[in-house]
């Protein structure tokens, strides 16, 4: 069962358009977008539904949510097609080869799906400011393809910008540890500059790592280690750079999960109770959706 929570925008009637559909099949989750340059807000609906529905393999059975009575009513109540006929032939087309229900919520009502496809198709057209989402990251593309099944996104029509990201983790640890670190008398040796190394190849290595990661290559990657024996830890920060087609997230991400699970590694024998925590996104800069700072 996949279950699609549709929307489209308009930033004028006519006007710029954007569009978004959330698509759900057990515990796989993908959201897809897309904008025109001059539409009406009814194309936008329509849009949304095909392009979901599109992503969804001939056969299945589906539930499509939208706000849009335009669009319900017309597949469960016929109502009359005045306009865009282009678009329902399409829907026509999808709907004959699946099984689907059509089911109305009510727009702005606190759903949390319709609600974010809400915000991503007015990111879309113009009518939210990225400035007011600047956390919701729109990549106007798929992780399913045509039968359902999981994919790298293609990035191919996206231009090579400077991108760059900055991440967080803290190893928490006893003091008496910490002063055996900075003393350098870890049985293991020099925890670290092991950590340093680690998180620098461990960010190299990020599409081999996790599935759907684009190989990039990168211009930096700096790991900064500060041992703060009043909080009993060790603040864990990376700071990654690019020039791609994609951002560095992960890749910050995952250099500093790699440098503490190295400190921890040094340091078990000593303390087996040692954890990792707080292992979160500070920034990033570039890219379509815009820039991002959390607040420390």
């Amino acid at each position: 069962m996949i279950n699609i929570y549709t929307d489209g925008s308009c930033d004028g009637n006519p006007g710029r358009g954007g569009w978004a559909a959330i698509i759900i099949k057990g515990d796989k989750r993908a959201v897809i977008s897309g904008e025109e340059g001059h539409t009406t807000n009814n194309r936008m609906e329509l849009t949304a539904a095909i392009k979901g529905l599109e992503s969804s393999p001939k056969g299945s059975e589906v539930t499509v949510f939208s706000d849009s009575l335009y669009v319900v009513n017309t597949m469960n109540k016929n109502w009359k097609r005045k306009v865009n006929n282009d678009l329902w032939e399409q829907l026509d087309m999808l709907a004959t080869a699946r099984n689907i229900k059509w089911k109305w919520i009510k727009g702005h009502s606190g759903h949390p799906e319709n609600e974010e496809a809400n915000r991503i198709a007015g990111l879309q057209s113009g009518v939210i400011g990225r400035a007011d989402y600047s956390d919701l990251t729109i990549e106007g593309l798929t992780h399913l393809d045509e039968h359902g099944q999981v994919r790298m996104v293609d990035v191919g029509n996206k231009s090579i910008s400077s991108r760059s990201a900055i991440a967080k983790a803290f190893v928490r640890m006893e003091s008496g540890i910490i002063r055996m670190i900075l003393d350098g008398e870890i049985p293991k040796g020099d925890v670290l500059a092991c950590a340093r190394l680690a998180g620098i190849m461990a960010a190299k290595q990020t599409s081999s790592l996790i599935p759907l990661c684009h190989p990039i290559e990168l211009n930096q990657v700096k790991i900064d280690l500060d041992c703060d024996e009043l909080r009993h830890g060790i603040v864990v920060r990376a700071t990654v750079s690019t020039n791609a087609r994609t951002g560095v997230e992960m890749e910050a991400l995952t250099a500093v999960t790699i440098s503490s699970l190295t400190i921890y590694d040094m340091c078990k024998s000593l303390d087996k109770s040692i954890s990792i925590e707080e292992i979160i996104l500070i920034s990033k800069r570039g890219g379509k959706s815009g820039d991002y700072q959390r607040d420390e």
